[in-house]
């Protein structure tokens, strides 16, 4: 007789075996399918952000801060070392022209001062003395020369009287040769009177131009001497405010040392810190605009320091259109600074999505809004609000532009409403 043979069940080791194969395969079928091209993603239609692209004007430009200061600005150095003995002025007061601030107090300056004076009262009286001997000298040659010329004078008239007498043979020979002898010798006595006299008018000229020289480099020098000391008191150069004041009683200032400065508040500029990444593009001439008490202002770049620090260089600009009303020293202020002039492009608003595509792709959205994907396009220039689009996009086009932190792969997102 045959025998019935019952079929047993799977055992529990047996059937978690396989379902654990099962979730395995269906977990490497889930990854294969969301990293293949055909992946999506669904997301909540509140929690992105969607722009459409759109035609307009474009300026490139980018934001800066820049600091209000006066146009013009004039520093007080310490001419001279010197003790501080005296503030004549308060830090931040309106100065004129030539006001005094400070007076300053310099033992070996003004000591100099006093023998430099001395020196040049002492060769004032060598200089009178001088004269008075060379005037005493030419006075003495002079009443010499009277002397001669009147010797020379009776010499000649003997001599004419005695040639006369000769040729009527009144007189011998001898007597005749005698008064000629004498008629030369007193000629050229007057002669070399004449030669000494001019050499020695000569000589005093000379003398007198030399000491003159010499006594004029000595009042030069104490005109020198005068303005050092003169320079212990520091005076405004220009009409202006005080600012920056740093000197109190009882100290010591030595040569060349800061002292302050004088700010001309007839106009202002405003420096300006730029990004280093942008020194090739920022020249003079270059426009910014600013918004002061809801009213925009143009600037231009006037100068440009070329010298980098801490990754950033500095420009001055000048409001072009006026300075606005009520602007302060000080003050900061946020200028857009045109790298370019307006044209016109394709436009997509500014967004997170930048940061994970770098702007070589994006995802946009179906005509229906229901779904976005990802398309490849290539972006230009830029400014705060927008990216120039160049190629891979049209007007009209919606764009997903928050950020795509959280999509991976995701080659299409299913928008849910």
């Amino acid at each position: 007789m045959d025998r019935k043979i019952e079929r047993k069940g799977l055992s529990k080791k047996t059937v978690y075996t396989i379902t654990g194969i099962a979730a395995l395969i269906i977990l490497i079928g889930s990854s294969i399918y969301y990293t293949s091209g055909g992946s999506k993603l669904n997301v909540e239609a509140e929690r992105i952000t969607i722009s459409e692209v759109k035609k307009g004007a474009f300026k490139e430009f980018i934001p800066v801060n820049g600091i209000v200061l006066p146009q013009t600005t004039i520093y007080l150095d310490a001419v001279e070392g010197g003790r501080v003995e005296e503030k004549l002025v308060e830090d931040g007061a309106n100065v004129k022209k030539g006001q005094p601030i400070l007076r300053l107090s310099n033992t070996d300056l003004e000591l100099s001062l006093v023998n430099q004076q001395t020196s040049v009262y002492n060769l004032l009286t060598q200089m009178q003395i001088a004269k008075n001997a060379a005037q005493q000298n030419t006075t003495q040659k002079l009443n010499q020369k009277t002397d001669v010329e009147s010797a020379y004078k009776e010499a000649k008239r003997i001599y004419d009287l005695n040639k006369y007498l000769y040729e009527q043979k009144a007189i011998g020979l001898q007597e005749f040769k005698q008064a000629e002898n004498n008629y030369n010798y007193q000629m050229e006595r007057m002669n070399l009177t004449d030669r000494i006299l001019k050499q020695d008018v000569s000589s005093n000229t000379q003398q007198v131009s030399q000491a003159q020289q010499s006594y004029q480099g000595s009042q030069n020098a104490l005109g020198v001497m005068r303005k050092k000391v003169g320079d212990l008191v520091v005076r405004a150069p220009v009409d202006g405010q005080l600012t920056s004041l740093d000197a109190e009683i009882g100290q010591s200032k030595n040569k060349g040392e800061r002292l302050g400065q004088i700010d001309i508040t007839d106009g202002y500029k405003v420096r300006v810190d730029v990004d280093e990444h942008y020194i090739s593009r920022v020249f003079i001439g270059l426009m910014g605009e600013a918004t002061v008490a809801g009213k925009a202002y143009k600037l231009k770049i006037t100068k440009v320091y070329t010298q980098v620090n801490n990754g950033r260089f500095q420009v001055d600009m000048l409001f072009v259109d006026g300075v606005p009303e009520g602007i302060r020293r000080g003050q900061t202020l946020q200028i857009g600074l045109a790298l370019s002039d307006e044209t016109q492009a394709l436009l997509l608003s500014k967004g997170g999505f930048f940061q994970q595509t770098g702007g070589s792709w994006v995802y946009k959205v179906t005509s229906d809004g229901s779904k976005a994907y990802k398309v490849d396009v290539q972006l230009g220039r830029q400014n705060p609000d927008y990216y120039e689009v160049l190629n891979g996009l049209q007007p009209g086009d919606k764009i997903v532009t928050s950020s795509y932190e959280n999509y991976g792969n995701m080659q299409e997102l299913v928008i849910k409403k």
